[in-house]
């Protein structure tokens, strides 16, 4: 069975719970509250070196940190994953994406105000965020303008990858009221079969 080290509020964990929810993986979980540092000592060291979640470990006890790395193995050869290899690279940058642009300004917005409840002491540093996770969500919204999800026709990986912080992006001070075609997205990802909700 599949271990999966995380944060239950962090979206990255949620990224592979969707995700192997979504593929019927049986997995167990392990809970490890970064905001009292449980992912610095010695012993969860010795299982990542990089102090972080999530971190997943295989059935033969392999261990694979980095959500996107994670998500890439569990999807590979699945529903999640396009089996054209163009359209396996269009995954990859919608993760990429989501890594490098969104990630780092909506869940980081997330985490001060949602979290650790200091939206005070982090102004201004919310305020660049603010622009700057605007600017992310304006190049979702034009993407999906005239699809109904990333990469193709089908709900993917690369879908799970963006939903996980946008779906909670108001947490973060991010109204989503200006962007009609994301709002439509959430809720077919809600529908796709063996949804499960973000429970933090």
């Amino acid at each position: 069975m599949f271990t999966l080290y995380e944060f239950a509020s962090s979206g990255n964990c949620y990224k592979l719970r969707l995700a192997m929810a979504q593929l019927d993986i049986p997995f167990q979980r392990i809970e490890k509250d970064i905001t009292r540092g449980e992912t610095r000592t010695a012993e969860f060291l010795a299982i990542n070196p990089n102090g972080r979640i999530p971190v997943l470990v295989t059935p033969d006890n392999r261990v694979l940190p980095e959500s996107s790395a994670a998500l890439w193995y569990l999807a590979r050869d699945s529903k999640l994953m396009p089996e054209d290899p163009f359209q396996q690279a269009q995954v990859l940058q919608w993760m990429f994406f989501e890594q490098y642009n969104h990630e780092p300004n909506i869940a980081t917005s997330r985490y001060w105000i949602h979290v650790l409840g200091e939206q005070e002491k982090y102004a201004e540093a919310l305020a660049e965020k603010q622009q700057k996770g605007h600017d992310a969500l304006a190049v979702m919204e034009t993407h999906l303008s005239d699809r109904d999800f990333f990469v193709g026709r089908d709900y993917s990986i690369a879908d799970i990858a963006l939903y996980a912080y946008t779906h909670v992006a108001g947490q973060g001070g991010f109204s989503l009221d200006a962007y009609p075609a994301i709002r439509g997205w959430l809720e077919r990802v809600k529908r796709q079969q063996g949804y499960v909700a973000m429970e933090a």
